[in-house]
């Protein structure tokens, strides 16, 4: 009898078969800035971070119908100028693809139009020495790998079909874009790996009652996330809006008690919007709060602060929160202008219409200082807001064209409106929302 010792090796691993060396640098050294391909849409560049970087891999989400192809469609003819482009429909055929492109007026640009759903033959269309510049994927739910014994549309087969797609344009240099489905929480449906998979994720946002559309980018490795662009949806397409602020502003009432600017930022732009609220008597047992734009959670935080630190008592009230145009905020800067905006709706007060208001809120009442506040201070007085409520700045000059009013804990603002005891809900109809005596000593 001999002892005869096997190889050790785990189930379904590497075994017992060697593996090549790789090959290392050092971090130290110069690399170049990867070169941009420019779409000519300011606003698309400002999303992706300056333009499409070759070999690169971009996602693009949204609701059904709002609008992902045809802006694809556009940043495809504007593309073509410069590089060869390649536009694969799984979901529509060529006729289809040629009416949006005639609808769009982008008719005669010279893009290459396909409708295919195997990978294996989009790959084999791909790989050569002179192939497109830019490939658009429309979409990658519709796509299929034969070696994969599942149905289009699943977790494997978005998953391979993704992967040999990435790998294929990073090898021979060419930037694909996918578009993604999203779930009824609106998401990107299928593996969460896909968004670790690809180098930029893009969310296309926008209500359908609304015209204004938001392209807003939250993953992207060759610029910076959170950068948002602005389009409105006409009947030519997609268009640009160089001044947003100005856009989400045009049709505000400045009379109307409820109401307040808020001088937000989003990625490297500064955006004012109007937060607007309304408070009424509720006859539930647990009284409705409703919240379009914002966090919901975070509605509930700050009456719960008015309570506890300043006396003023919304708990049994309906409270619904609303931001204008369809944006939507996250940021915590938020949390000043929509406390505003409640108590004037409980007061009745209309805001003054030259006012701004943006800052933090914490658990014990203090407003915080929030970043890029001379940014905020800048567009505001770029619009003709004269006048800013805002947190003690810690650092940061004077900005010309607007006064500051700094204050440090909510109960400042709170007695701007009145004492908390006169802060009641009021119903049976609307409050008088115009008060010039009161407006002029608000500020």
């Amino acid at each position: 009898m001999a002892e005869d010792k096997a190889a050790q090796s785990a189930p379904k691993g590497l075994g017992v078969k060697r593996g090549r060396r790789i090959e290392t640098v050092s971090m130290r050294g110069t690399s170049a800035a990867p070169p941009r391909l420019k779409t000519g849409i300011k606003e698309f560049d400002r999303a992706t971070g300056g333009g499409l970087v070759p070999g690169s891999a971009l996602l693009v989400g949204g609701d059904p119908g709002v609008g992902k192809s045809t802006i694809l469609m556009q940043v495809a003819a504007a593309v073509s100028a410069e590089t060869e482009c390649l536009y694969i429909s799984g979901e529509e055929a060529i006729d289809q693809l040629r009416l949006r492109a005639a609808r769009l007026g982008v008719q005669d640009a010279a893009v290459e139009l396909a409708s295919a759903t195997s990978v294996r033959d989009i790959a084999a269309t791909l790989d050569g020495p002179k192939g497109p510049g830019l490939v658009i994927i429309d979409s990658i739910q519709t796509m299929y790998v034969d070696s994969v014994e599942s149905a289009p549309g699943t977790v494997s087969q978005v998953r391979t079909s993704a992967h040999e797609l990435i790998r294929l344009a990073k090898r021979i240099g060419f930037c694909v874009i996918l578009v993604g489905h999203v779930t009824k929480e609106g998401t990107i449906a299928g593996p969460r790996v896909l968004e670790h998979m690809v180098d930029t994720v893009l969310y296309f946002e926008g209500e359908r009652g609304h015209p204004f559309r938001i392209l807003r980018a939250v993953k992207n490795r060759f610029g910076a996330t959170d950068e948002i662009g602005v389009f409105e949806m006409g009947e030519k397409g997609l268009s640009e809006v160089a001044n947003p602020s100005a856009l989400f502003l045009a049709d505000r009432d400045a009379n109307v008690s409820g109401a307040a600017v808020f001088a937000g930022v989003e990625g490297t732009r500064p955006v004012l919007v109007e937060i607007q609220s309304l408070i009424a008597q509720s006859s539930l047992a647990t009284p409705r709060r409703a919240v379009v734009g914002w966090d919901g959670a975070r509605l509930a935080m700050l009456i719960a602060v008015l309570d506890a630190r300043a006396g003023v008592q919304l708990g049994g009230a309906d409270v619904y929160l609303n931001v204008a145009g369809g944006l939507r905020i996250a940021e915590p800067a938020a949390d000043l202008a929509v406390m505003a905006s409640l108590l004037s709706s409980l007061s009745g007060h209309a805001l003054p219409a030259d006012t701004v208001v943006f800052g933090e809120v914490g658990l014990s009442g203090e407003v915080r200082p929030v970043a890029h506040a001379d940014q905020r201070l800048k567009e505001a007085a770029k619009l003709g807001f004269e006048h800013a409520i805002a947190p003690i700045r810690k650092k940061g000059g004077k900005v010309d064209g607007i006064r500051i009013t700094n204050i440090s804990h909510v109960s400042e603002l709170v007695g701007r409106f009145g004492s908390a005891n006169d802060l009641k809900v009021v119903g049976g109809g609307a409050h008088a929302a115009q008060d010039d005596e009161w407006q002029a000593q608000f500020g």
